[in-house]
């Protein structure tokens, strides 16, 4: 029998149960940051050499020379050429639907000129240079390839560079014919927190990156974590999450698949479920019973469910919200008959999923948003990735001789108030008297 809590908000003890379903440490332990900070250590010193040895190590393959883990542009479209025409389609598809919503994101330089002639303003740059990381190990994700490269590509980054592990040696053709489809400019078979360092600290062959983006192992976040500060980083993730809020009108069984639909990622994933209908609650379950045995990844979401899942049973749809945004989940489902009169009142999630017939799977591949969500309840603060994440914004300042006698005398006053008397002279001698 598929095991699952069940909650009551109307409980004495409901906020503890909530908190404890909600904990998760995102935080590696201290042999995994050792052995991070180990790595990292050593590619800064050694450079090619430290990486080659990581990568026969890890990866399990013989390299020979930094130089040959780089693959060719030729490369990336001879895998977009021989793919099946439906997955080319596919990619394409969703590509130019990530690109298009992509488009509207893209913030612009501005000014403005006050009285006095004073200019003031911000120019808009892209970074110069992105590292993409890509997972290469257990399964590969020619999506996260689309949602991670595209953005940066519309935001105007020149060079992008890609590092996607390759186990055995072997790549993967679909995630080289994403980088091909979505403008990636270099592509390094390197993987793991060697790969965060090598595009963090740079090598003989692969330059330094600004920023590193991308998905990974507990390896790979912890060094994205000990980087940052020498570069910039997306986020660190933690294990994928669906919340689903529905008035028990939908059909059960797509709700159960929609919950199996992260469980399924990992045994730390969590799928929640929040409903006034009590009926309905069990109607659900009743089905994750049913379509659980048909599923080939059940000993995942059988852990998942078990260990971090819950249906919640509330009094009413507006309680519901109130729960989701102390949840504050990265993926959000309303799975109701009017979802344009709740989402006014969401004000914590990743990504809000409106009606019954938008499955969160769309998200994740095609509808054009970001997949790249916050989690662990960081909706709080944070946003998806976009294509502001690839441009960083410039105070411009023009000021003119009347607006320097103006703000040189505010200016004179609030640094000699601080003791900083350099300050001061600086703007003082630009007074008129």
């Amino acid at each position: 029998m598929a095991e699952i809590r069940t909650l009551t908000t109307s409980d004495a003890g409901f906020d503890g149960q909530l908190e404890e379903l909600l904990a998760w440490e995102a935080v590696s332990d201290t042999g995994v940051q050792d052995t991070v900070a180990g790595i990292i250590a050593d590619v800064r010193a050694r450079g090619h050499a430290a990486l080659a040895e990581y990568t026969s190590r890890f990866d399990g393959w013989e390299v020979q020379s930094v130089a040959a883990m780089e693959v060719d542009h030729a490369r990336l479209e001879q895998a977009w050429n021989s793919l099946p025409e439906e997955k080319r389609s596919a990619l394409q598809h969703a590509a130019e639907r990530i690109r298009s919503y992509a488009e509207r994101q893209k913030m612009e330089s501005w000014n403005y000129t006050e009285a006095d002639g004073t200019v003031l303003g911000q120019q808009v740059t892209p970074l110069d240079r992105v590292g993409l990381y890509v997972p290469g190990g257990k399964a590969a994700y020619p999506s996260s390839v689309l949602m991670n490269a595209i953005p940066a590509k519309v935001a105007g980054v020149p060079e992008l560079i890609m590092a996607v592990p390759t186990p055995g040696g072997i790549l993967n053709e679909l995630v080289l014919a994403a980088a091909h489809v979505s403008g990636v400019d270099r592509v390094f078979t390197m993987g793991g927190a060697q790969a965060v360092a090598a595009l963090a600290y740079g090598t003989e062959t692969i330059p330094m990156v600004d920023k590193v983006v991308g998905p990974g192992n507990i390896y790979v976040a912890t060094a994205k974590r000990a980087v940052f500060g020498q570069v910039g980083i997306d986020m660190v993730a933690g294990p994928s999450e669906i919340l689903v809020i529905c008035d028990g009108k939908t059909d059960p069984d797509w709700v159960a698949m929609d919950l199996f639909s992260q469980a399924e990622h990992d045994e730390d994933a969590q799928s929640i479920l929040i409903c006034p209908d009590q009926d309905f609650l069990r109607e659900v379950h009743e089905s994750i019973e049913r379509l659980l045995p048909t599923m080939e990844r059940e000993a995942i979401i059988t852990t998942a469910l078990r260990e971090r899942g819950a249906m919640i049973s509330c009094r009413d749809l507006d309680e519901a919200c109130e729960l989701a945004n102390r949840i504050a989940p990265e993926h959000l489902e309303l799975s109701v008959e009017d979802p344009m009169s709740l989402v006014q009142k969401i004000r914590h999630a990743g990504a809000i999923f409106m009606g019954r017939y938008t499955s969160e799977p769309l998200g994740d591949y095609c509808a054009g948003t970001n997949h790249v969500l916050p989690t662990s309840r960081t909706a709080r603060f944070s946003s998806p990735l976009g294509v502001y994440d690839f441009q960083k914004r410039s105070s411009l300042i023009m000021v003119s001789e009347q607006g320097a006698d103006t703000l040189g005398r505010t200016a004179s006053v609030l640094a000699r108030g601080e003791g900083l008397t350099a300050h001061a002279r600086a703007a003082e001698y630009r007074l008129k008297s």
